[in-house]
């Protein structure tokens, strides 16, 4: 495994465990969502130059954009949960309720 490799795993396992441990505030969800985002993209957009092809390079912009709409659907949910509960803290919100 290469390093660029083992940085990849560690950035997407370092992301996932902020996301199981910190759950206090939205915002810091959806910054860890972001990460593991992120650190995909990256992983995709080094994967065909690894193999040297081009027919796979429609990849990375395709998880960017879904990333982008997850963003933006993170965000005004934010806003909604801020505007209609006070806060943004996890604990406040009744998940199992309509």
């Amino acid at each position: 495994m290469s390093y660029l490799h083992l940085s990849f795993y560690s950035a997407f396992t370092l992301s996932s465990l902020g996301l199981a441990f910190h759950r206090t505030h939205l915002i810091s969800a959806l910054l860890c969502l972001e990460s593991m985002m992120l650190s995909m993209y990256i992983a995709l957009a080094m994967w065909p130059i690894q193999i040297q092809s081009s027919i796979s390079t429609i990849l990375p912009i395709l998880m960017l954009t879904f990333s982008a709409c997850e963003a933006g659907t993170g965000l005004a949910l934010l806003v909604a949960s801020t505007r209609t509960h006070g806060s943004d803290h996890l604990h406040n919100f009744n998940l199992l309720q309509c």
